[in-house]
């Protein structure tokens, strides 16, 4: 893609940050509205998200008790990959895949299909091909409907373009927030990777439009909307809630250790990183654009692998806790990452909408308690931290934005005394990353769907009877 000059991009950024200026001067009660619905929606699409995904999950559990894994994991895999390519080829194409890519092409002034369809027909082909087991996570849909939902307002509101931009890397961030209790984490993702820009009014804007995301989640869980997920209580009010609680204890000597383990990661990250490029790439020269073969045949495959897994794996956040819990040994922590490598890739491959950071998250951390033990048995010692450190270490290589992974690894534990040593491996895994490739997966896969696009231009063009203009007029009484 052409890329602004240095003078011509100052220049670009100071009339956008002026231009946002002036809307705040003279409507400023219109753009605070304006995000606080963000927020409202973004929290509102997260939570029906992942409750539909929890609500499919359970019976697909109860049906798992009355009927064989052989039958049963294979019917819905199918089913859920026929149903959901049905909508989003029908309904709405831009819905399918994880979705961050689709919000980073539009904050790259690519013409992308943007607004409340799109985002409506994510959440229900997402919740369908989630629940019915295609190993995949609720944030990259969430971005998108976050996303989405902003645009629709930026639209009611007549806003600029360069608030419009903000605004929708702000919701795709509030999405993230909604979904993962983590408003920093959402914040610095929108920043880190969507807006790449600190100019101080984008800065306020995303943080009010992440942490009323966030609000707003515990509002709408206290309120019954999402029963169990809420951190707003009756009687003392917000209060900090914690998927795990380890004992965290930091040492000098933890430096060395974290060090080695982010430079693990990082290899794997990035052999992750190419093994999902390779099965998109592959699905789209095998199926093509038909999204609806490829997500049924991926559906049932996947249904098929998991129906021959034992029960531990039939339960995706079961198997999730144990690992960040520390409660799984070495064995189950090296089949978790090993299933879960190939499988999260195959349906990534199969364009179903879902996403990879809680997959990342997860095998990021099945590594760190298997290189924990392992560590562990060699020298005697290992940190407390390595589980965790593995999760943001993972999402780092893979998305090379390692201060966002590690906020996105620190939400589960809300603890202040982990922040520097996920860091720590972070940094590591970006940078070994790095020497690898530049690029993150997501970049990688707007390159691919750049290339895609140019392929099919150039077949139309090919096609395309060639243009003739008619001869000019002779002069007067010229018969010929």
């Amino acid at each position: 893609m052409p890329t602004l000059s240095e003078p011509k991009r100052r220049r670009h950024l100071l009339g956008s940050s002026r231009s946002i200026q002036r809307l705040l001067e003279r409507r400023w009660l219109v753009v605070v509205l304006a995000l606080a619905l963000t927020g409202l929606g973004a929290a509102i699409t997260g939570l029906l998200f992942t409750g539909g995904i929890n609500l499919l999950r359970d019976w697909r559990l109860e049906l798992l008790n009355e009927f064989p894994a052989w039958v049963v994991l294979p019917a819905l895999g199918g089913f859920g990959g026929l149903v959901s390519g049905w909508l989003i080829s029908n309904l709405a194409p831009a819905a399918g895949g994880a979705g961050i890519t689709h919000i980073m092409g539009f904050l790259r002034h690519r013409a992308v299909p943007m607004g409340l369809r799109v985002g409506l027909v994510k959440l229900v082909a997402g919740i369908i091909a989630i629940g019915s087991g295609f190993p995949l996570g609720p944030e990259g849909p969430a971005v998108q409907m976050g996303g989405s939902v902003a645009w629709q307002m930026s639209r009611w509101l007549r806003a600029p373009a360069a608030f419009r931009r903000m605004i929708v890397a702000a919701g795709g961030g509030a999405g993230i927030a909604a979904v993962f209790s983590a408003p920093i984490g959402g914040f610095i993702y929108a920043i880190e990777e969507l807006l790449h820009s600190a100019r101080p009014v984008v800065l306020l804007l995303v943080l009010i439009t992440t942490f009323s995301a966030d609000t707003w989640a515990d509002v709408l869980g206290f309120l019954g909307l999402n029963p169990g997920s809420s951190g707003l209580s009756g009687t003392t009010g917000f209060q900090l809630e914690r998927a795990y609680t380890p004992l965290v204890k930091f040492l000098p000597i933890d430096l060395l250790y974290l060090i080695a383990l982010g430079a693990v990661v990082g290899v794997l990250a990035e052999l992750y990183t190419r093994y999902v490029l390779a099965m998109q790439r592959q699905g789209n020269r095998w199926f093509g654009d038909r999204l609806i073969l490829r997500m049924t045949l991926s559906g049932l495959v996947l249904g098929c692998v998991y129906a021959a897994l034992p029960d531990t794996f039939h339960n995706p956040s079961e198997l999730k806790y144990l690992i960040g819990a520390g409660k799984a040994d070495v064995g189950l922590a090296l089949a978790s990452f090993v299933v879960l490598f190939f499988s999260t890739g195959l349906a990534a491959g199969s364009g179903a909408p879902g996403g990879l950071f809680m997959p990342m998250l997860t095998l990021g951390g099945a590594i760190g308690l298997a290189c924990g033990i392992w560590v562990e048995a060699l020298t005697g010692h290992v940190p407390t931290t390595y589980v965790f450190a593995g999760m943001g270490a993972f999402v780092a290589g893979c998305s090379h934005t390692p201060i966002s992974a590690m906020f996105l690894a620190f939400a589960l534990t809300k603890d202040l005394l982990i922040l520097k040593p996920i860091l720590v491996a972070s940094l590591m895994s970006f940078l070994v990353a790095r020497l690898f490739n530049p690029h993150s997966i997501y970049d990688r896969q707007m390159g691919m769907e750049l290339a895609s696009e140019e392929r099919m231009q150039q077949r139309i063009n090919r096609h395309r009877r060639p243009f003739t203009p008619p001869p000019p007029p002779g002069p007067p009484g010229d018969s010929n």
